[in-house]
């Protein structure tokens, strides 16, 4: 058995590719109307495919999951999250763990959570 990837849950891959292009660098692979795969095994599902599949709503901003990504600039990323997405809703802004790593946390425009903080130092 191989891991294939992350798939989430989204209202329209259109926008959400956008957006994951625009703040991440993500390139889409392929589009099967609905369904999208992006570069580094990002999977983009419409929530209409998605609630008809599992017979249920899907539950944005439920905090069960996250994406997570490591930037070592981190001031510089998230200036450029606020320049482009000035509306984005954040869990935390940026702050720093006692352990040092700086993260923040925020929801994608679907209300997928994601955490980007600095590369945790090993001892």
């Amino acid at each position: 058995m191989k891991y294939k990837g992350t798939l989430i849950v989204v209202k329209d891959c259109k926008k959400s590719l956008n957006f994951y292009s625009d703040v991440f660098g993500f390139q889409l692979i392929k589009d099967n109307e609905g369904n999208m795969e992006l570069t580094d095994n990002l999977y983009l599902q419409e929530s209409g495919y998605w609630e008809a599949f599992i017979g249920a709503k899907t539950i944005p901003n439920n905090n069960h999951s996250e994406l997570y990504f490591e930037e070592s600039d981190i001031e510089q990323f998230v200036n450029k999250l606020e320049k482009l997405y000035p509306e984005i809703e954040y869990v935390n802004r940026l702050m720093t763990h006692s352990w040092g790593q700086k993260v923040v946390r925020f929801y994608d425009p679907d209300g997928n959570l994601i955490e980007v903080g600095t590369p945790v130092k090993t001892s």
